[in-house]
């Protein structure tokens, strides 16, 4: 298991072969929404690297690039804080998009708890059932 006090390059969703499999329509991905996210996710079973992640913040949505800069410094904050409760989800193979929905800056307790929504559901989702 990750420790959750700081991101690793290896945790980065880089690959563009990868985003692409994960936001194709028939790659096997999952999406759903906790507002102000929109969650995608994929078992991506090529690999044993972990789970990797990415975010993404619309200029549609946040004109200014500092906004932005400060939401993707706010999800990525929610992520590192609330991995911890994936589990044991962290050793498989996830592919997973964190993609801002909302029209203006949000406060971070407002994005924390849309995380932990968002993390608890893709836990369920990937917890073997036995």
């Amino acid at each position: 298991m990750i420790a959750s006090g700081r991101l690793y390059k290896r945790e980065k969703l880089c690959s563009v072969t990868a985003i692409d499999t994960l936001f194709d329509r028939t790659g096997g991905s999952v999406a759903f929404t906790s507002y102000p996210l929109r969650v995608v996710w994929r078992n991506n079973g090529n690999r044993k690297s972990g789970m990797q992640f990415m975010i993404s913040v619309p200029k549609k949505r946040l004109r200014h690039a500092v906004d932005r800069v400060a939401v993707r410094r706010r999800v990525r904050e929610a992520y590192r804080l609330g991995r911890g409760v994936l589990g044991d989800v962290v050793d498989m193979s996830l592919d997973i998009a964190f993609v801002y929905l909302a029209d203006k800056v949000l406060p971070s307790p407002v994005i924390h708890a849309a995380m932990r929504k968002a993390l608890e559901k893709v836990r369920v989702a990937n917890t073997p059932t036995e």
